[in-house]
């Protein structure tokens, strides 16, 4: 039999986990700092197996236009299905994004994009640092033929891979160098508001489950970038920690925070509803977690997460063999600030009666985000780490903001067909990509009877 702390359902006092208690009293349970590699959030490497380095749930890559648009209406999906298996084998889910242009890397453009008059302009790209200058292809993004493979790919996308469990995120892409929005410094490159328009359209009609990101948060002031404050898209800050809190400085007007304000209130309350990512910028690779980083721009990572309300970062420094201890410890208390932690406070379970059990979980978010996706928590009864019987709970974490108060899950689970015995009483909110992570709770008794299961308490079927 499982390791239990007894509840006994009968109007008499007994005692449970080392105090007394009678039916339908609230529970208190213990909370516990959560994992550093809970879903959907976290630190997040390029794709390859890091499993060993530092903990995560998710892997990044991008993908060139030309290796899946092979004509107007042709797809080859392979590359892309390739990517997000592989990345799904070690239990983890992708994010990805597809360009147009690169620096140093050529073709990314379709050829029968060329072969159809669309101009393209060869330039040299120097704002790679630490890389040298190299070679770039910006396509004219004005071009009608574009356009019109932009749209049908975009809803080609959407209706193949709209709510995949094996991907966790998209950032919108094709427009701009590394698909980032922008081709400074030639501005007159990048495409225009009206084209801007065209992309978000596309993604907002393609996609209803899966969440896309946008680079920059733009209003209706934007000089170059179309208003996207009213659109249901997340953000995602490619100079995180380095261009990220507002200075006040003359030229960094473009840092994240100070253009989230000048978007304004609908761009800054986004993080509520969509997903906030990005990539910490690469002078800042790992070192962001040293106790006095050496590079005096590194802005401090907490308050980054806190006034960004960051779910996921990319970072290549963490996954690099042989971190020293004291960055691995820092980073793993800093991570875990990061998006969403959910914490049981309170559990309350009724009498057995009439062949049901009445229970009513309290979950509150210690984290600095909300989860995105409408995963559904599931009880168990669990006799010697197995469940022996589970229900698909009605609670719902999506909107559950921190500092909410804590959101009641109330369920009567139909216990009539349970052999007599005792069993710990148990709870999880699954994840719908097979083999994938399990959502883990910030609580002392996650994982204490069954890997996945936060115990809640034990009770006895008569």
């Amino acid at each position: 039999m499982a390791r239990v702390c007894l509840l006994t359902f009968f109007m008499v006092l007994v005692p449970v986990c080392g105090y007394s208690v009678a039916d339908d009293l609230r529970q208190p349970l213990m909370y516990s700092p959560s994992a550093v590699d809970n879903p959907l959030k976290g630190l997040v490497p390029y794709q390859a197996d890091k499993r060993g380095e530092f903990s995560h749930s998710m892997e990044f890559n991008y993908l060139p236009y030309s290796a899946i648009v092979k004509g107007y209406d042709e797809f080859d999906w392979k590359p892309l299905e390739a990517m997000l298996d592989d990345t799904a084998s070690r239990g983890h889910q992708a994010l990805f994004r597809i360009f147009l242009e690169y620096p140093g890397k050529k073709g990314i453009i379709p050829e029968f994009l060329v072969r159809d008059g669309m101009r393209v302009t060869k330039w040299r790209y120097t704002n790679t640092h630490p890389l040298p200058p190299a070679l770039i292809e910006t396509p004219d993004y004005e071009d009608k033929n574009l356009r019109r493979s932009l749209k049908t790919f975009i809803a080609a996308l959407g209706k193949k891979y709209d709510g995949d469990p094996r991907i966790g995120f998209i950032t919108a892409g094709l427009l701009g160098t590394w698909g980032e929005w922008h081709t400074y410094p030639k501005d007159e490159l990048f495409a225009s508001k009206t084209v801007q328009l065209e992309v978000m359209d596309a993604y907002k009609g393609a996609f209803k489950t899966t969440p896309v990101l946008l680079r920059y948060p733009a209003g209706e002031k934007d000089y170059h970038k179309a208003k996207n404050a009213d659109r249901k898209f997340g953000y995602h800050d490619d100079s995180f920690a380095w261009a990220t809190l507002h200075t006040g400085k003359k030229g960094d007007e473009w840092f994240y925070m100070t253009a989230l304000k000048n978007a304004g209130p609908e761009a800054e309350d986004r993080w509520k509803t969509h997903p906030i990512g990005g990539e910490i910028h690469p002078e800042a690779w790992g070192r962001v977690f040293d106790e006095n980083p050496e590079k005096k721009e590194i802005q401090n990572f907490r308050k980054c997460v806190e006034a960004t309300h960051a779910t996921w970062l990319m970072d290549s420094g963490m996954f690099e063999k042989r971190q020293p201890a004291d960055r691995v410890q820092r980073a793993e208390e800093e991570v875990r600030r990061m998006g969403y932690e959910f914490h049981a406070p309170a559990v309350t379970v009724g009498s057995v009666k009439d062949g049901t059990l009445s229970v009513s979980l309290e979950i509150e978010n210690r984290g600095v985000a909300p989860f995105y996706y409408a995963w559904k928590p599931e009880y168990g009864l669990l006799d010697d780490s197995q469940a022996v019987k589970t229900w698909v709970g009605s609670g719902t974490l999506t909107e559950l903001l921190p500092g909410d108060k804590p959101r009641v899950w109330t369920d009567t689970l139909d216990v009539s067909g349970v052999t007599v015995g005792q069993y710990t009483l148990a709870v999880r909110v699954p994840n719908p990509l097979k083999g994938g992570k399990p959502m883990r709770f910030a609580n002392s008794t996650q994982d204490a009877d069954a890997a996945m299961w936060l115990s809640l308490g034990g009770i006895r079927i008569r």
